[in-house]
């Protein structure tokens, strides 16, 4: 798996596009940089940069946006609405594939270094990267933002993790650190109050408000033993949020960050906004987000608005993420399009041709070219795809099938396996060809010295290895089909039997196919070891499919003939 690591620094300029252009430009100009998002704020004054690369990339890309960016603003003439302290007010690394958390806080400590040595710039890090678990969080750091830190670097508890305890007067100072997944999400009120907007984030997010002995804002604090004012906490864990007015819209939000949105997901945000609106006599209008998020925020919350629907959740991510859209008003203020917006589809869209993004006479007219690949094992996996579909699409008319509501949760979890045993089937439908294209690329490999011709063997040896597993991969997965399908058949809708077994058929095809891939590239490999394992796993495999197909196929034929 290729490494990826994905940084997301927020400078504090929001309404130059001249300077927004130059910062982005010195960022790409480390190469294996991919630039994903560019996300302005005229009010804030502030960009969200979204890039990812492999870890060497992102730091030096980091790096040099950092440098442009203390070029080109100066802090002592900076305003806007968000809090800020430095012209790259924040810089952290988030893991996205075959990065560990050790790796994201190295690449923290060397770019902090770095920039403290080269830059003059004081650093501080934050999150899992942080020194102390009393520097982990970025609003304590914040905290006097700009204008109060040419005071509190001197505290010896502020003193910076890099640089000097002097603060840079014209750039401020930097937080870098390594995170999880950080959403910044805004829920559109129906109101220009910003003191209304942030009763609903005080009702809303985790710190909630100080308790009062009237229960009004500007009443007597109620205090603790220790002297400390007692706050009342609000409904939703690891959500940060405040109410502000933004002049382009000409409306009042409330501004939240989601830090761990795996507990505390973007739905659940939304619907507490609309809860204590709605008590407060307001009402939610619609919603952004600011920057990227992953796909699943998107999917889960997709499911959710079905859920409360009462229908089922087994529909295509796409489905998904558009109801989503739609239930949370993301495109209210401006177009959400989910291919700029979903970190898994900008990295998608960067990462060349893609057999599977195909419409249906492109993917035959490539099959039949005179090009090797796709080849049979694309199509093996793609058959295996279509077989799981059906499985899935008899599951979702059973789901709404009338008279049958309260066998919904049962078809409806049947329909988001198939979901995911269709997705996981078209992603190998990629990966065969890639594997094949893998195999190519070894024996083109040059061979005149003895050392490029043992080179060169080794690269066909792991290719060929690559090229066996890869169907395997295959005959596995839509082996899972069978439990899909064989459930379908006993319960599903009785019209639709014809269509479990056409996915039958299918899910046996590709296995059988599959295994056809994996007997040719065995013939490459000359471990007899690696041969008889791979071997013995899709012999079994191929024997599992035959007796399940028969097992599911009786009950077809039942339903047929009855």
């Amino acid at each position: 798996m290729k490494q990826l690591i994905e940084c997301v620094p927020n400078f504090s300029e929001g309404r130059d596009l001249g300077v927004i252009r130059q910062i982005t430009d010195a960022i790409e100009s480390a190469e294996g940089v991919s630039l994903l998002d560019v996300d302005p704020g005229a009010s804030t004054n502030r960009t969200v940069v979204t890039f990812v690369g492999a870890p060497e990339a992102v730091v030096e890309g980091a790096f040099r946006g950092i440098k442009k960016a203390a070029e080109l603003i100066d802090m002592r003439k900076h305003k806007g609405a968000h809090p800020r302290m430095g012209a790259t007010d924040v810089c952290p690394f988030i893991p996205v594939s075959d990065v560990s958390w050790e790796e994201a806080i190295e690449c923290a400590r060397s770019l902090g270094k770095r920039v403290a040595e080269e830059l003059k710039i004081p650093v501080y890090l934050y999150e899992r990267a942080a020194s102390s678990p009393a520097r982990a969080n970025l609003s304590i750091i914040r905290a006097g933002e700009y204008e109060g830190f040419f005071e509190k670097i001197k505290q010896p508890q502020w003193k910076p993790d890099f640089g000097p305890a002097v603060f840079n007067e014209r750039s401020g100072a930097t937080v870098i650190g390594a995170r999880d997944f950080l959403v910044a999400y805004n829920v559109n009120l129906n109101t220009k109050s910003v003191r209304r907007a942030n009763s609903v984030a005080f009702d809303v997010r985790e710190q909630g408000r100080i308790k009062t002995e009237d229960g009004t804002p500007g009443g007597k604090k109620v205090l603790d033993e220790k002297g400390e004012p007692v706050r009342i906490p609000g409904m939703l864990k690891h959500v940060k949020g405040i109410g502000w007015y933004v002049e382009e819209y000409g409306i009042a939000q409330v501004s939240m960050n989601l830090t761990n949105i795996s507990e505390t997901p973007l739905h659940a945000a939304f619907d507490g906004c609309c809860k204590s609106a709605e008590q407060r006599g307001l009402r939610v209008t619609g919603s952004e987000v600011v920057g990227m998020l992953p796909k699943k925020c998107l999917i889960d919350a997709g499911r959710y608005f079905l859920r409360k629907q009462q229908w089922s959740e087994g529909a295509a991510e796409e489905e998904l993420i558009d109801l989503a859209i739609r239930s949370m008003g993301l495109s209210e203020l401006k177009p959400c399009d989910p291919k700029e917006k979903v970190i898994e589809y900008r990295i998608e869209k960067t990462a060349g041709k893609s057999l599977v993004r195909l419409n249906l006479r492109q993917f035959c007219n490539e099959t039949l070219s005179d090009s090797p690949a796709p080849g049979g094992g694309s199509v093996a996996a793609l058959m295996g795809a279509l077989g799981a579909s059906l499985g899935g699409m008899v599951a979702n008319l059973s789901a709404g099938k009338r008279g049958w509501e309260e066998k919904l949760p049962f078809f409806s979890e049947w329909a988001v396996k198939a979901q995911q045993l269709k997705d996981e089937l078209l992603c190998l439908v990629d990966e065969d060809t890639a594997a094949f294209n893998k195999v190519m690329a070894a024996f083109g490999l040059p061979k005149d010295s003895p050392e490029e011709k043992a080179a060169r063997m080794k690269a066909i040896q792991g290719a060929n290895e690559y090229a066996a597993e890869i169907p395997l991969k295959v005959m596995e997965t839509a082996s899972r089909s069978y439990d899909l399908l064989k459930e379908m058949a006993e319960k599903g809708n009785p019209a639709s039997i014809s269509d479990v077994g056409v996915g039958l058929l299918a899910t046996r095809t590709c296995i059988e196919g599959a295994g056809m891939n994996v007997r040719i590239n065995l013939s490459g490999l000359k471990d007899e070891n690696v041969k008889a394992a791979l071997r013995g796993r899709m012999s079994r495999l191929s024997a599992e499919s035959e007796a399940r197909y028969k097992a599911a196929r009786d009950w077809v034929e039942r339903k047929l003939q009855g």
